[in-house]
């Protein structure tokens, strides 16, 4: 009787350097690594969320190139040369939330949390493209987006409100440069 050898060869592992927020992260990792699993698991990027791992539930949802692309339903491989965005690069300090990130908090759109920076990436890339959007339109933008608790009347708010947010701090900035330009005789702007 002859034994059955089940050896197979390592799986041969890949240098991966990814520029995520702002910063190149390199790991090793197979070829077929999705990128969801890269953020989480190599890099500890651990706020992109995997659902439904078919890209229907929009969890895992990053940026690239400023683009909202579903992370589980892309090789990490596939990233390297483009610019990477998770939800820790859009916000993670509590004193300085994003627009999206204040929006969500002021309309009470967090529900359970695990959906909260699938929406949030979405959401802010949409608002680049349509910054003042109607209800209709909010709901027509976060439709790629499961939320399991069910709450999209709060996220569809959260959306409204995040675009007003956007338009005051817009506004806002623009004062403060019209302040740092001076006063008329040449004389420095002071703020109050």
């Amino acid at each position: 009787m002859s034994e059955q050898t089940t050896d197979t060869p390592p799986e041969q592992l890949l240098r991966i350097s990814l520029r995520v927020n702002g910063v190149t992260r390199t790991a090793s990792a197979p070829a077929r690594r999705l990128l969801s699993d890269f953020l989480r698991h190599d890099l500890g990027l651990t706020g992109t969320h995997v659902g439904c791992e078919h890209g229907v539930c929009g969890a895992c949802t990053v940026l690239v190139d400023g683009q909202p692309v579903r992370a589980c339903l892309m090789f990490a491989v596939s990233a390297q040369r483009h610019e990477v965005t998770t939800i820790e690069g859009i916000g993670n300090d509590p004193e300085n939330l994003s627009p999206v990130q204040q929006a969500f908090t002021e309309c009470h759109a967090l529900q359970c949390g695990f959906c909260t920076p699938g929406f949030v990436t979405t959401i802010t890339a949409y608002l680049e493209d349509n910054p003042d959007p109607t209800p209709e339109q909010a709901r027509e933008a976060i439709s790629g987006n499961l939320c399991r608790c069910t709450g999209y009347q709060n996220i569809v708010s959260a959306v409204c409100r995040a675009a007003e947010i956007r338009r005051d701090r817009s506004d806002r900035t623009e004062i403060d440069q019209l302040v740092d330009l001076g006063t008329p005789d040449g004389e420095g702007g002071s703020r109050a």
